[in-house]
């Protein structure tokens, strides 16, 4: 009774769907947060009648077989890595990167991960540092008598100090670009690590050709849309449902079976 077996493919694909669905509602409201698709291939199919055999001697061929599917995979996972939607947040710290780019973020371990969560602060020594306290590349330092800090859209910072009306640059804020942002391995809290995948990270000014430009005083709000991911949600349900009418179906006819006098 192969139904069986292939129905149950079926209702854990389509838990996997609901998964990533759940996963993708339940950061609606996180920043810079990239929404998430479950993509699936169908199993090895079993062949009953193999395409193309002989079926006389006289030279005659099977002309399409008889091929039975033995259900559906997981394939991947994929990040959809389009633009969010930019709030200001009129915090001078707070920086959204519209287009494209990651922010360089230093780990305790000397790594480098990479965030488009601008959602920035100081550290006790004056770094501009992440909510985590991880220090954003390339360790840039605001003087403690500075009364305001500027950040252009090409990542210029300057700063105002007490007692001097002319603006000081203190450092330049970079974004890093890759061949393929599909392939970053997500580590949580926003951030994320190069793979083979992803390919090497490049490193570029902001507004430069490639790159984002940065926005001062907003933040990327998550590219979730609510109304498609419920739409999506009532079709895996839906199609869960279905499959396990499957097993249900073929449980009444196993049972018939084992019934028979």
């Amino acid at each position: 009774m192969r139904s069986l077996d292939i129905a149950s493919t079926g209702m854990q694909a389509q838990q996997t769907n609901v998964d990533v669905i759940s996963n993708n509602i339940a950061n609606m409201t996180t920043t810079g947060y990239k929404r998430q698709r479950a993509e699936f291939q169908d199993l090895i199919y079993q062949n009953l009648r193999r395409m193309g055999a002989d079926s006389s001697d006289a030279g005659t061929v099977v002309p399409s077989g008889a091929q039975l599917g033995l259900g559906v995979k997981t394939s991947s996972i994929s990040r959809i890595n389009e633009q969010g939607t930019l709030q200001q947040t009129s915090n001078s710290l707070d920086l959204a990167i519209q287009g494209n780019g990651w922010v360089p973020v230093t780990l305790p371990s000397g790594d480098t991960a990479y965030t488009r969560d601008g959602t920035f602060g100081l550290s006790a020594t004056g770094q501009i540092v992440t909510a985590d306290g991880y220090t954003v590349g390339p360790g840039i330092t605001i003087p403690t008598n500075a009364t305001s800090i500027t950040i252009d859209q090409s990542g210029d910072v300057q700063v105002e100090t007490a007692g001097s009306t002319a603006s000081t640059t203190v450092g330049q804020l970079q974004l890093a670009a890759f061949p393929n942002e599909e392939g970053l391995s997500a580590m949580g809290s926003n951030l994320f690590q190069a793979t083979t995948a992803s390919g090497a990270a490049v490193l570029g000014t902001p507004s430069a050709n490639g790159y984002g430009s940065l926005m001062q005083g907003y933040v990327e709000g998550s590219n979730v849309n609510v109304v498609t991911e419920i739409t999506n949600l009532i079709t895996a349900q839906r199609a869960y449902q279905m499959n396990s009418q499957v097993v249900t179906a073929a449980d009444q006819m196993l049972e018939t079976l084992t019934t028979l006098k």
